[in-house]
């Protein structure tokens, strides 16, 4: 192997990398509940920030926080309107992902529950 082409494979690792990286950092953002609950409740439409902490049943601090880490990973997006501000998900594809892992859950469920099932009966 010529070392330019080892530069080259050097590179693509280290890309290769990075983006793992960046999956790795946006799954975490997603891994709070109050966050997924957040999409969640965003799923019809935007909401305003004493909506969502309604729904959450969260302080502001704690409601704000969520928000921020969301927004400042290009999840969500806000406007003001007023005093109020608005939030929305930029990307709608994000639904998609979570009604995704909804499924594996629910697959993953459904299979746990008939090893039990059969655990429960072979008594």
């Amino acid at each position: 192997m010529s070392s330019r082409s080892h530069g080259n494979a050097s590179a693509e690792a280290v890309q290769r990398g990075a983006v793992y990286q960046m999956k790795a950092e946006f799954f975490r953002v997603l891994g709070h509940p109050v966050r997924v609950r957040i999409l969640e409740l965003l799923r019809d439409g935007e909401r305003t920030v004493g909506d969502l902490q309604h729904e959450l049943q969260m302080d502001s601090s704690g409601t704000s926080q969520h928000l921020g880490v969301l927004r400042k990973h290009g999840i969500l997006e806000g406007r003001r309107e007023g005093t109020s501000v608005y939030y929305t998900v930029r990307d709608p594809r994000i639904f998609q992902l979570l009604e995704v892992a909804r499924q594996i859950l629910t697959s993953s469920l459904i299979e746990s529950q008939a090893v039990l099932g059969e655990l429960t009966t072979r008594n």
